[in-house]
């Protein structure tokens, strides 16, 4: 299947790897062109922009930061509805805000143009072996056409509902993982501060309810220090933010939200936004005068 892939960051880039590596012909475009070289060195074409993308293409996954970004590319100068033909499929990977989700849907059908939104989760680890879990909204015979292709690059790849659908699950996640991490960063500085070997009270809950994916990925990060970004502050600010937007859009009360958007603004005030949300601990290292090791 020859595939267009617009947007080669640290999830973009992998992703696209695993579209090659499974010998799918890739016309890829993004502004690190660092990025393209090296996908370019594994056989596939460059592009300028998502418009002679879409002249080549049928179908065109974008990886993108934010909202405006996919408006863009989708709508914009040099934009794929510039380039694209009658039936061109847009696959929208990004993690964006589900009402707008549906309102580029929206002006792209008014061209011929359909979309899917199918954001991920699981961070860089997953990208890169291919076990990312997908959440995808929009018409379900174009969720089947497509779903061995996303399987390529995910473990997972379920159908939530219409478009717009993916990006609501993908915020539930957001959410769920937000308030976990700052749970596990509670925890241990409160077992720090007790004088208890946090490693030891790790090991010792991880086996019983508390036990989840998010404790085993991050509890070992903040013992350790290591907060090289996965998935950074700046980027999980970002997503509860469009969080924040969509739950009041329909009056839906997410307090705990709104209290973890908070807590990511003060560690950004510290210079914190480029590390990964296991960042959180740093919160109430800061606030308890203790440090998590």
């Amino acid at each position: 299947m020859k595939i267009g892939f617009i947007g080669l960051g640290i999830m973009g880039k992998p992703m696209s790897k695993n579209l090659v590596k499974a010998g799918h012909e890739l016309v890829v475009c993004d502004f690190n062109k660092d990025a393209v070289a090296e996908l370019v060195g594994m056989g596939a074409k460059e592009a300028p922009n998502g418009a002679e993308v879409a002249k080549e293409c049928d179908v065109i996954i974008t990886m993108l930061p934010n909202s405006p970004h996919v408006r863009t590319v989708a709508l914009g100068e040099n934009g794929i509805a510039e380039g694209a033909h009658e039936g061109t499929v847009l696959i929208d990977m990004s993690s964006i805000d589900p009402v707008e989700s549906k309102k580029i849907g929206a002006d792209l059908a008014k061209k011929g143009i359909e979309m899917l939104d199918a954001p991920v989760s699981g961070g860089e680890p997953k990208a890169i072996d291919g076990t990312l879990s997908v959440m995808a909204g929009g018409k379900k015979d174009l969720f089947d056409k497509y779903y061995d292709m996303l399987m390529v690059m995910a473990g997972s790849v379920v159908y939530v509902g219409d478009l717009g659908s993916g990006n609501v699950a993908k915020l539930a996640n957001q959410i769920i993982v937000a308030v976990n991490i700052a749970a596990v960063g509670e925890a241990l500085s409160f077992a720090k501060k007790a004088g208890t070997d946090p490693e030891l009270v790790y090991q010792a809950i991880r086996g019983g309810l508390a036990g989840s994916t998010v404790l085993d990925a991050k509890a070992p990060m903040m013992l350790s220090r290591n907060f090289k970004p996965g998935f950074r502050i700046e980027l999980h600010i970002k997503d509860l933010n469009n969080a924040l937007n969509a739950a009041h859009a329909i009056s839906a009360p997410v307090p705990l939200t709104g209290q973890l958007m908070e807590m990511m603004q003060a560690l950004k005030a510290d210079g914190f936004e480029k590390e990964d949300h296991s960042s959180l601990v740093k919160f109430y290292e800061k606030i308890g005068n203790v440090t998590v090791e």
